[in-house]
């Protein structure tokens, strides 16, 4: 007997109600098959898991291809390369070539002590203890058990995945190249937010202001007959140090809308520019939360090469070293496939309620330790998403010139910049 084909049917409405049947015929096998397939993992977890491993979701990020590096290319810290610099198997590398050299450099300098200086005499050890720090009383400090200074406990590894950018790593060929964002500084960062001549973007930038700490927002003069102050004036006039800004942030619009912002790290820079895409001010969020003048909690994510660690340090001196956790403000910088999203957050620690979940790991078990706790978020704004296109070489009059690093020169899906 030839198998029916429901296409076949001349009549509309028998055709659709065949094949609205035929697809209920079909969902419903599938339902069936999948609360057979949930029996049997129950009776045999292993056979879930076996699952899971085998049934992995293959994305761009998962097909993420890294450029191969030799020693030279590695010394010259080029912007461009796409090589992972936080990856644990290579910082332990190039940790165990930097002790072997410190260890190297020590025995070294024994044996020429132990050559240039000779035998020690009495005397020298009497003048090492007519000094206030005499051995006696360490004696004395560690004989008193209550002067012990103790260690504290070592604290066990997150079980949740994190993708955070590791900032204690910076690369020596890195902190020569930009030594203004490398550096620490005991100065507080201020910032002064503008925006591209005649622009009509003043709310924009005065909300900019709100999630910038001790930023300032000066409106670039519109009249005819004014004049027009470049951004490298802009910059020389901020880093004066009776004004003390150490940052110039220039909000772009296009169409009246924002297009992009550049960053300037005063005062010799260089000059970030970045194009900006789905701006959504806090007002227009459902559900949304009112900002307060609390300094806020910074998190970077995805932030892995080379030209990756210099952006996450440009966003980390932005905002100030000391967060204040009693406004439990928290300002989020995710990089993934080279859009970084930018998101602000207040938080909450509440009781887990009877109709929700714990909070799982990984491994898809909760947590342990966190059971009976939930954590809350409400946005505030503003909400939109960045993409880096141009690195200036410092601070140039005519944008373009002389750049240290330029985007669209990347020719595979799976290849990533930051």
């Amino acid at each position: 007997m030839a198998s029916f084909n429901p296409t076949k049917i001349a009549n509309k409405q028998k055709r659709q109600s065949q094949y609205l049947k035929v697809k209920r015929q079909k969902e419903n096998e599938k339902r069936d098959e999948r609360f057979k397939r949930k029996r049997h993992e129950d009776k045999n977890p292993q056979l879930r898991e076996q699952r899971r491993a085998q049934n992995v979701p293959a994305t761009i990020d998962s097909k993420r291809t890294w450029d191969e590096t030799e020693s030279a290319d590695e010394d010259d810290g080029q912007l461009g390369r796409s090589v992972n610099i936080l990856d644990p198997k290579r910082r332990k590398i190039e940790r165990e070539s930097t002790t072997e050299l410190n260890v190297a450099d020590e025995e070294e300098i024994d044996e020429s002590e132990v050559q240039a200086v000779g035998p020690i005499d009495g005397e020298a050890e009497d003048d090492d203890r007519d000094s206030m720090l005499d051995s006696d009383s360490d004696d004395d400090d560690e004989s008193d058990p209550s002067m012990k200074v103790h260690d504290p406990p070592d604290r066990l590894p997150s079980e949740a995945p994190s993708t955070a950018t590791d900032l204690t790593v910076r690369p020596e060929v890195l902190k020569a190249r930009f030594p203004g964002l490398f550096e620490p500084s005991d100065k507080e960062p201020k910032v002064l937010v503008t925006t591209s001549i005649n622009s009509t973007l003043h709310d924009e930038a005065q909300l900019l202001t709100t999630l910038f700490p001790n930023s300032v927002y000066i409106r670039r003069t519109a009249h005819f007959h004014s004049y027009k102050y470049s951004v490298r004036e802009i910059c020389q006039y901020a880093s004066a140090p009776e004004r003390g800004f150490t940052h110039v942030v220039v909000l772009n619009e296009d169409e009246k809308r924002p297009k992009g912002i550049d960053i300037v790290p005063l005062p010799q820079g260089p000059m970030f520019h970045f194009s900006i895409s789905n701006w959504i001010p806090g007002k227009r969020l459902p559900g949304h939360g009112n900002p307060t003048d609390h300094i806020p909690e910074l998190i970077l994510n995805g932030f892995r090469t080379p030209l990756g660690v210099v952006t996450a340090h440009l966003f980390k001196g932005l905002f100030p070293a000391r967060p204040e956790i009693l406004g439990r403000q928290v300002v989020t910088l995710h990089n993934q496939r080279d859009y970084i999203f930018l998101r602000r957050h207040r938080y909450v620690f509440r009781d887990k309620r009877q109709s929700e979940k714990s909070i799982q790991g990984t491994d898809g078990k909760p947590m342990k330790g966190v059971e009976d706790i939930r954590a809350g978020l409400q946005e505030l704004g503003p909400r939109f998403t960045m993409k880096l296109r141009r690195v200036d070489k410092g601070i140039q009059r005519a944008s373009g010139q002389e750049w240290e690093w330029k985007a669209h020169d990347e020719k595979v899906r799976t290849r990533f910049n930051l």
